[in-house]
């Protein structure tokens, strides 16, 4: 496999994460498997040198010693001498998802970690499914966090429910304009919003682009969100803040990513499959998609990114209500 194989891990790929799961842990899973994968392969011949080797001389019947040319092979390079031929991959991690959270995962081997830094300035928008519980509240808008109270809920509807989604798809569309910079009245503008590609010029709160209810059975109900500049902690608040909308409280049981820009569920690769050969085979099925959503986002800046840290992340520090963005916050 050799350098063959390294020639060929450059790139984006995306695994599912399940919950539980630490994404530093998940990251260093998936280098050590690399690494392995690399090292696996059958090491080159080694190269022969001639050595003058101490010996009877043929036919010497008082067995005088004589030095003989042999060739020898040289074992400096060989694995057992001087270790792995790889010890280190550069793997480089997209949005985050933390621990109690599960689903897409992008990551990034060798130079492919600078398209992680094209994907965070593409703002392109992520997926989710969450899971809501009514009738209860926690300190950390978990259902198995400390409980704080618990509520009634049996006025609660389907219809009340769609009405309060409504209201916040609608404070977010015009948070994301107001974000945009743009004018409205422009033809560019037109063209972008027809097109999908209004994205916040900077630095934002959370944005939802999408809300909707999926399932609606009290006390429980499935939202699916699209978003960008989003947290899960702001995803699980959201929930709580639906509650009171409703008049009564809700904690989330579920925070699921199933979308990521262009990765989605179908190509993220199970814990089974993070080894060398199905991380080249998805980051060769994902590399056309990389190349062409990123040049419709992003154009002629594409050549002009920095590579990333090992470190890198985006974490993104939301506004204290998720119902309506807050002109000025941080992400």
């Amino acid at each position: 496999m050799g350098s063959a194989g390294l020639s060929r891990l450059h790139g984006l790929f995306a695994v599912y994460k399940p919950p539980g799961l630490k994404w530093k842990h998940l990251r260093d899973t998936v280098e050590l498997q690399l690494l392995k994968g690399l090292n696996a392969g059958k090491p080159p011949a080694p190269k022969q040198r001639v050595r003058f080797l101490l010996g009877p001389m043929e036919g010497s019947e008082e067995k005088e010693l004589t030095l003989t040319a042999t060739s020898v092979p040289s074992l400096v390079n060989h694995p057992l001498v001087c270790g792995p031929a790889f010890t280190h991959l550069k793997v480089g991690m997209g949005h985050r998802l933390d621990v109690q959270a599960s689903g897409v995962l992008v990551l990034g081997v060798g130079h492919g970690c600078r398209l992680l830094t094209d994907m965070y300035n593409a703002h392109l928008t992520k997926d989710y499914t969450v899971r809501g519980l009514l009738g209860k509240a926690t300190d950390d808008f978990c259902e198995h966090g400390r409980l704080v109270e618990k509520t009634t809920y049996d006025h609660v509807t389907r219809e009340k429910l769609d009405r309060i989604l409504a209201m916040i798809q609608g404070s977010h569309q015009k948070a994301l304009v107001m974000y945009s910079n743009l004018d409205l009245k422009t033809q560019e503008a037109y063209e972008m919003a027809v097109r999908g590609l209004i994205r916040p010029m900077n630095k934002s709160p959370m944005l939802i682009t999408g809300i909707r209810c999926l399932h609606f059975a009290p006390p429980e109900f499935l939202l699916e969100v699209q978003c960008m500049h989003e947290t899960q902690k702001e995803l699980r608040k959201l929930v709580h803040e639906i509650g009171l909308e409703l008049k009564t409280t809700a904690v989330c049981s579920q925070v699921r990513r199933t979308r990521d820009g262009f990765f989605t569920l179908d190509s993220a690769l199970l814990r089974t499959q993070w080894d060398l050969h199905n991380i080249q085979d998805a980051i060769r099925a994902a590399a056309p998609q990389v190349a062409a959503e990123l040049e419709k986002s992003l154009g002629p800046q594409l050549d002009t990114k920095e590579l990333p840290s090992r470190e890198w992340s985006w974490e993104s520090q939301g506004p204290s209500s998720t119902l309506g963005p807050e002109r000025g916050a941080g992400h």
